[in-house]
């Protein structure tokens, strides 16, 4: 981060988006230090505070939020000049930031790696989390995320195969308890209950010769994350719903038994999105074709918002 003109500017808007220094400097690339002390500089210079700090909170001053409101929208416009030139250079370059769920981010691994070792000299930042967010207002080049969960007015490129929920449990748990023949005989098992981002908990979908239908599963456990509700099912502490891709290895192995597969049709996959632009910026249109590479993915389309789904994906 320059400690002057535009690199201070960015500071402010860092700092002013996570109300942190620390994340900030996170974000950033720069130690705290550096950080604070940059945008002390510009309040020196300009002679205002735009900050109002104690121990144990950051919040803009009326000042701050007024600089903030006007300076944004022209380092966004700046921002894509910068782009729209950079897009002209035979070799990305640069640091490329993604947003994506932790399953999401372990899918699509072997792209990013292959990325890097295409292009060395960029900078690949992946930061992963349940909850959506706004990829823009947050900083991103693009997210990661389930095709039905793509924002609206996001330009999506699919990748990966198609997507699949398993409903098993260990061979022990099973013989304790008659595995379910109908997604209704779930009221009688203790199932491993999933948490969305959202805090909602999530309930089991299946399908079946058109009828659709969602069941509010009970248990003694609720997670937030696969590889823990993975974790547990395999102790036989009871029933769980995973992707295919998650769960895979130990039905294979028969660590785990699945049941009711007639009941989880296959559904979309992973999509990597990003907001509508003429100009696309060198380093993600690189990814964007070597995501068509590995996948044989035709194309990008628009994409429209849906319903949430399992952060199990």
């Amino acid at each position: 981060m320059e400690t002057s003109g535009l690199g201070e500017l960015e500071a402010v808007l860092a700092v002013a988006r996570h109300r942190s220094f620390r994340v900030a400097a996170t974000e950033l690339g720069v130690s705290k230090s550096a950080l604070s002390h940059a945008v002390a500089a510009l309040e020196a210079r300009i002679g205002v505070r735009l900050f109002n700090r104690t121990t144990r909170s950051v919040a803009l001053s009326e000042a701050g939020a007024q600089f903030v409101d006007s300076i944004a929208p022209a380092l966004s416009t700046i921002r894509t000049a910068l782009e729209q030139a950079g897009s002209y250079r035979d070799t990305p370059s640069g640091t490329l930031r993604i947003n994506t769920s932790s399953g999401g981010a372990r899918q699509a691994m072997p792209i990013f790696i292959d990325f890097m070792r295409r292009y060395p000299e960029m900078k690949f930042d992946l930061v992963t989390e349940g909850r959506m967010i706004d990829i823009v207002v947050e900083g991103f080049d693009a997210g990661i995320r389930l095709a039905e969960s793509v924002p609206q007015d996001m330009i999506a490129v699919p990748f990966g195969p198609m997507l699949r929920f398993a409903v098993a449990a260990s061979p022990a748990y099973f013989e304790r308890h008659p595995p379910p023949r109908t997604p209704a005989d779930l009221v009688a098992h203790r199932c491993i209950r999933t948490r969305m981002p959202s805090g909602a908990m999530y309930h089991w979908e299946f399908e079946r010769h058109g009828e659709a239908f969602a069941v509010d599963v009970k248990g003694a456990i609720t997670l937030d994350d696969p590889d823990l509700m993975l974790s547990a099912a395999r102790a036989g502490l009871g029933v769980t719903y995973l992707t295919e891709w998650t769960i895979g290895a130990d039905l294979k192995a028969g660590t785990l038994q699945r049941v009711l597969e007639d009941w989880t049709p296959p559904f979309d996959g992973l999509c990597l999105y990003y907001p509508g632009r003429r100009h696309v910026p060198a380093a993600l249109r690189a990814l964007i074709d070597l995501i068509r590479e590995h996948s044989g993915t035709a194309g990008e389309r628009p994409h429209a918002a849906a319903p949430e789904r399992s952060a199990t994906d």
